[in-house]
């Protein structure tokens, strides 16, 4: 059985505006310009068939899936598995400051070099634990019989680290980006980026 799901990282944040990493603090929300962008997610997404948007559970995601939900009407169920990557002791932290203290975990998390998988800010996770729990994510819903076509509201790593699972690295992922994933039985493939 064919299942898609349109995964879409939130809109810009005040964090994002700040040029400080927000990880899994929830203390980051929706700028004006990212509230725009949350609505431009639900028009990009009417008319693919969207039986349910599962959103992270962090602020700026959930806040984003409620307003693309706006155009398309459908439950909107919290998983903690589509949440950002915990960076440990850097978050909230501007990036200037990271790259002074910890610039070369900066520079493994951040490019897709060999051998970098389990690199971590201290008391973080690995993009390695970040994928493993993803698709721990996406392999139950796409279980779920009810469901054909799945929004997932959630963050710029995790959206990387998919397409890092999927044989296609990116490491810029814009806020309000969509990717187009399908799993036919077994196999997963990345569909294009709309």
């Amino acid at each position: 059985m064919t299942k898609d799901f349109y995964i879409f990282r939130h809109g810009q944040s005040t964090y994002n505006l700040e040029g400080r990493t927000q990880g899994q603090t929830n203390d980051s929300v929706l700028t004006e310009l990212g509230r725009e962008q949350a609505a431009t997610i639900g028009s990009r997404l009417k008319g693919k068939g969207i039986e349910i948007i599962v959103s992270s559970p962090l602020t700026r995601a959930l806040q984003t899936a409620e307003l693309a939900n706006k155009e398309l009407n459908v439950p909107v169920k919290i998983d903690d598995r589509f949440t950002e990557v915990n960076v440990g002791v850097v978050e909230g932290w501007h990036y200037t400051k990271i790259m002074a203290e910890y610039g070369d975990v900066f520079d493994k998390l951040h490019h897709p070099q060999a051998g970098t998988d389990d690199a971590c800010y201290p008391g973080g996770e690995s993009k390695k634990q970040v994928r493993e729990r993803v698709f721990a994510g996406l392999e139950e819903w796409a279980a779920k019989e009810e469901y054909a076509s799945i929004a997932v509201s959630s963050h710029g790593i995790m959206l990387a680290q998919t397409c890092v699972a999927l044989n296609q690295p990116m490491q810029d992922i814009k806020n309000a980006a969509i990717l187009h994933i399908r799993k036919d039985h077994d196999t997963w493939k990345i569909i294009e980026w709309l």
